[in-house]
């Protein structure tokens, strides 16, 4: 009798401490194999920019390579739920956005998976604030100027984005809110025809990011009106803030983050955050990050959890206010 309970104790323990180690990685080998970086637009522009740069510096620090791959469409609902149903072991990582984690699941009525409870925050990466620029003929040469004509002409002047519910509409509809004006808004697909027809004059308005501005700012074919940032744009140092100008609910910026499923052991998701802090604040990564006017974030994934939170809390006012819904 004992000897049977003593073997039927043996055999529980065993299966416990059996399915324990399937549960729990064996995080002091992490990682073993290569780990994907799934990014949620196609390649090129910011985002991917960022992805390429970090995963060469983590397959350097980390001794498995980093590879990005580019999951597009639905605003990111599809690389997030990839990464929400795969194994939660550090070989599946997500580049959330402001899309992603922010404005993207007020827009929709349902998402195949829960944007917070689903992920393991990991932590921030990098800003692009938006700055405010116009087409060069339109005549005024200040943020005070754009909006007594914006008053005279309710609901003529078009703002262009790089899509419907995307940062750049969305600093939009932060302005209108703040400064009670009505613009049109005209989504296109993507930030470079939106800029081209910004250029052409087919619009007047568009927030982006200075980058995709910077060239059509030099030849003197847009002006710039104002940064939607708490400080002035490094690469537009002579631009005034919002909040300079007295709207200080104006600042919104393209940011990045990196996720994990939820369920990801802690050890891995520290030696992921500690990897990327490191690489954060190597002089390679902020020497390129400041060409591009991005800011390098980094932090615990507490503080990435804080962040999101308040991101979601932020948008979802706004999203409303303005009707905006998915496509």
């Amino acid at each position: 009798m004992v000897a049977s309970w003593v073997r039927s104790l043996s055999v529980f323990v065993l299966g416990l401490a059996a399915a324990f180690a399937h549960a729990q990685p064996q995080a002091a080998s992490y990682p073993n194999r290569p780990i994907k970086l799934i990014v949620t637009v196609p390649p090129g522009g910011a985002a991917d920019f960022i992805a390429r740069l970090l995963a060469s510096k983590l397959s350097a620090s980390m001794g498995q390579p980093v590879v990005v791959e580019n999951k597009a469409g639905a605003s990111g609902t599809l690389a997030s739920d990839f990464v929400a149903k795969s194994a939660p072991d550090g070989y599946t990582l997500l580049q959330s956005s402001i899309t992603t984690h922010g404005i993207g699941p007020h827009l929709m009525a349902k998402l195949p998976y829960d944007p917070v409870t689903s992920f393991a925050p990991v932590t921030m990466l990098a800003s692009l604030p938006l700055i405010m620029t116009v087409n060069a003929d339109l005549k005024v040469n200040s943020l005070a100027e754009f909006l007594a004509l914006a008053r005279e002409r309710p609901g003529r002047l078009a703002f262009a984005s790089s899509g419907n519910g995307g940062a750049p509409h969305m600093a939009g509809e932060l302005l209108k809110g703040a400064a009670s004006i009505d613009m049109l808004h005209a989504p296109y697909k993507g930030s470079g025809p939106a800029v081209a027809d910004l250029v052409g004059g087919q619009v007047q308005v568009m927030f982006d990011g200075a980058p995709s501005l910077l060239p059509h700012i030099s030849s003197g074919k847009i002006r710039t009106l104002a940064a939607a940032s708490p400080k002035r744009n490094p690469l537009l140092p002579q631009v005034p803030t919002f909040a300079e100008l007295g709207l200080p609910a104006v600042n919104v910026a393209l940011w990045y983050g990196l996720m994990a499923p939820a369920g990801t052991p802690p050890e891995i998701i520290a030696r992921i955050n500690r990897e990327v802090n490191q690489a954060l604040k190597s002089p390679d990564v902020l020497e390129r990050f400041a060409a591009q006017g991005t800011e390098p974030l980094g932090g615990s994934p507490e503080q990435a959890a804080a962040y999101v939170k308040q991101e979601l809390d932020r948008w979802g006012p706004v999203v409303k206010r303005a009707g905006v819904v998915a496509n």
